[in-house]
């Protein structure tokens, strides 16, 4: 079975996330509660308007940073800014949209996420 490989986009909704993907030149938008949903939804719209089966669909996420402390609200946004080099105020700036990161600081964010998420993988608990 070949796998179609889609980037979704998943930002801040009228009232929870929303999602979007591009398939043939068509644009397909949805919001949910959380990215598992909006996920669904996406699969059943391309499946509906596209006749794309949703078990062929793979979604690579892109999140803003509204969606992306939503979706992982276990997340410290005063110590991710700290290990980002970041203001944690500013921090707090980008993730309620008073302002947007610019593609540096956006980068350093998800360098950051990413490197502890390395960490995080390398760690081991003992009993």
């Amino acid at each position: 079975m070949n796998r179609l490989k889609l980037d979704l986009i998943i930002e801040r909704g009228e009232h929870d996330l929303a999602g979007r993907i591009t398939y043939n030149d068509s644009l397909i938008v949805d919001e949910a509660d959380n990215v598992h949903d909006l996920e669904e939804k996406l699969k059943l719209l391309l499946f509906e308007f596209e006749n794309v089966e949703p078990e062929t669909v793979v979604f690579e996420y892109f999140y803003d940073v509204y969606a992306l402390f939503q979706e992982f609200d276990f997340l410290n946004i005063g110590k991710i800014a700290q290990r980002a080099g970041i203001n944690a105020g500013l921090m707090r700036q980008y993730a309620s949209q008073v302002k947007y990161p610019s593609a540096t600081q956006a980068r350093k964010i998800e360098d950051t996420i990413h490197k502890l998420a390395e960490d995080m993988s390398k760690a081991l608990i003992y009993a």
